[in-house]
């Protein structure tokens, strides 16, 4: 119903101030999904055959089932690391 629908239905929050590598964020009521940022840390990852020091941002997702399908959590954090690797993206997509 449209009253549901008031507010928020998805909150971000950042633990990346106080370190760690991952956490478990839990969905706040009545929202639907919650996207935990742990801090960025340098790793060496393999891009062309080629070892890089990349910066990397540990992301966790935690959604209610009953309104959101799993896939559909996967694909979006897919979707979400691919633009955040690759800013330029949000330029170019429509």
């Amino acid at each position: 119903t449209p009253d549901e629908m008031q507010g928020a239905t998805c909150t971000v929050t950042n633990l990346g101030g106080i370190g760690g590598v991952a956490f478990t964020p839990i969905v706040n009521y009545p929202e639907v999904c919650i996207l935990g940022m742990s801090r960025g840390q340098k790793e060496l990852r393999l891009n062309d055959g080629k070892v890089e020091e990349r910066l990397i941002l540990p992301l966790s997702l935690s959604y209610d089932h009953r309104v959101i399908n799993g896939a559909d959590a996967a694909r979006f954090m897919v979707t979400l690391c691919n633009m955040l690797a690759d800013p330029f993206q949000l330029l170019t997509t429509v």
